[in-house]
């Protein structure tokens, strides 16, 4: 499986690189204003994309990015389980939002919908 990791945080990149390098094959971006020229390069199963980013927030991102790309799956990432992001990612196309603290949940969403 083929993942595009997009976050601003480079300790957060390597962690997720870490926790789900068993299994798969990832790319990094380090905002969301490069996500679609990964995309295109990368042609990823799943992005597991930050919400908060310096230049390019994650839910403008994904909605870029499922315009771009309508059959592009992303998995939004956050520090904050507030139900008003939560709706905003989900409205902006992202198939589940799950809290960065629990990233057993996005490993196990992950495998459980592996193409």
């Amino acid at each position: 499986m083929r993942i595009l990791i997009v976050e601003d945080n480079p300790k957060m990149r390597r962690l997720l690189r870490a926790f789900l390098s068993d299994v798969a094959d990832m790319c990094e971006c380090s905002d969301g204003d490069e996500v679609i020229g990964a995309y295109t390069d990368w042609h990823p199963a799943w992005v597991v994309m930050d919400v908060q980013m310096r230049r390019v927030n994650g839910i403008h991102a994904t909605r870029l990015l499922r315009n771009a790309f309508p059959d592009s799956r992303v998995v939004m990432l956050s520090e904050h389980n507030d139900p008003e992001i939560r709706a905003a990612a989900i409205d902006a196309g992202a198939c589940r939002y799950l809290l960065k603290d629990d990233l057993n949940a996005l490993r196990r969403f992950l495998l459980e919908t592996e193409i």
